[in-house]
């Protein structure tokens, strides 16, 4: 690995810049699975950039996509009766993969937009129906929902939430990630005034947490229950990262909205938005309810040319069967990281989908909390690109055109850099 010596002046995010400044690792091209920096070193992308390269890199077809479209039309506002007819095809597209039922798509340019959308949508659907009293946003510990004003408030790290005044948003609670008995309580102390519950299928950034097999139908029952809206956050898991098109059909959660980003586009354009069943767009658009108007939205809703980036990085998913390649490569990445249990430095292995945690031991976080960076500074030398999760695991989730001879590159360049480092 070798770094930059030009003088920066971008600020890195999640970054200590007195440690980044002048000290990045440029990248500059990929194929597949594969990255190169600027100094021509290669790397196997273990995170497929953030969690979002799915299709891998190199996608010509994509690229000549976006092209066409912005010579044609760069982008139009959205805003009233205006938009673009990429924009018009793409939510059709999304709607035609969503599991609701008569879903409608509301655009925007990530995952934190999508989050912020969502959780104003619930607010403002029970104020429609005359219940302002519900506002309460419930959200998961280890939860990660964006960066925005929103998300801030729900993640549930605080080391993200830290620094910034509390509460940045009113009206928001947090239960164990994974205690459906702390839910139910709450639930029946404060029902009345929660709007809605937000959850991931998996909790990815927190350090790959699977659910626990009655996990999900028992927070459907809650939410039905004590009528709460549901809204599962698919940034991560959506269009295939868990072997289905939405993590929602894999582990049968009953949501009224889905939020979405990342995979839509592979991140070849910034795009994200929300998928919006049949119970909170009736009043919106088919009730004939006084003042029912959803005031919000973006610069960039319904991008035209993010529009044409998804459609094609949706046809490239579906023909090649991208969803179908992660569900054979699941028990191969699964075997691999496993051989790092009991090696030096490991700790608890987690894995669901094409997505690992390989976590630290708690002894060695104890005597060295800074050891998960050494880690990952080390595998760079190894050839491998990773980043820390939760400040305690090395976080795998490699594009889905990853082959299974560079997964065995991936581990090996990990355990090599756990090696390294236990030996000082």
């Amino acid at each position: 690995m070798t770094v930059t010596t030009r003088q920066t002046r971008f600020w890195h995010g999640f970054a200590d810049m007195h440690v980044i400044a002048d000290r990045e690792i440029v990248i500059e091209r990929g194929e597949g699975a594969l990255i190169w920096d600027t100094t021509g070193a290669e790397y196997v992308d273990a995170t497929a950039a953030l969690w979002y390269c799915n299709a891998g890199y190199g996608r010509r077809e994509i690229a000549d996509a976006v092209a066409a479209q912005l010579t044609r039309l760069a982008g139009y506002s959205s805003f009233g009766a205006y938009t673009t007819d990429a924009t018009l095809r793409v939510a059709d597209r999304l709607a035609e993969l969503s599991p609701l039922d008569d879903t409608v798509v509301f655009l925007g340019s990530g995952g934190s937009d999508a989050i912020d959308t969502a959780t104003k949508l619930a607010r403002r659907y029970w104020d429609v129906l005359g219940r302002p009293e519900k506002r309460l946003i419930v959200s998961r510990e280890h939860a990660y929902h964006g960066m925005h004003v929103m998300g801030t408030a729900l993640v549930g790290m605080p080391a993200m939430r830290a620094g910034y005044g509390a509460p940045m948003v009113s009206d928001v609670a947090q239960v164990p990630a994974l205690d459906t008995e702390a839910v139910g309580r709450l639930f029946e102390e404060r029902g009345s005034e929660i709007a809605a519950f937000v959850g991931e299928p998996v909790i990815g950034a927190g350090g790959v947490i699977p659910p626990t097999p009655d996990y999900w139908p028992e927070i459907n029952r809650l939410c039905r229950e004590h009528d709460v809206l549901l809204i599962a956050d698919e940034v991560i898991t959506g269009f295939g990262r868990l072997g289905t098109w939405f993590g929602t059909q894999r582990y049968g959660i009953e949501p009224d909205m889905i939020t979405f980003a990342k995979g839509v586009t592979s991140g070849y354009m910034p795009l994200g938005g929300v998928l919006v069943g049949r119970r909170v767009r009736a009043p919106f658009w088919d009730e004939p309810v006084a003042g029912a108007v959803f005031r919000h939205g973006y610069t960039y809703s319904g991008h035209s040319g993010a529009a044409a980036a998804a459609l094609a990085n949706l046809e490239i998913i579906e023909r090649e069967d991208l969803v179908g390649r992660v569900r054979t490569l699941e028990p191969v990445l699964d075997r691999a990281v496993r051989r790092l249990a009991g090696g030096p430095l490991a700790g608890e292995i987690r894995t669901v989908g094409l997505t690992a945690a390989v976590g630290l031991s708690a002894d060695v976080l104890e005597r060295d909390p800074a050891a998960p960076d050494k880690v990952v500074a080390a595998a760079l030398r190894h050839g491998v690109a990773s980043r820390v999760l939760r400040g305690h695991a090395i976080h795998v989730s490699p594009p889905f055109v990853i082959t299974e001879a560079q997964i065995d590159r991936l581990v090996d360049g990990i355990g090599n850099a756990m090696e390294d480092v236990a030996a000082g």
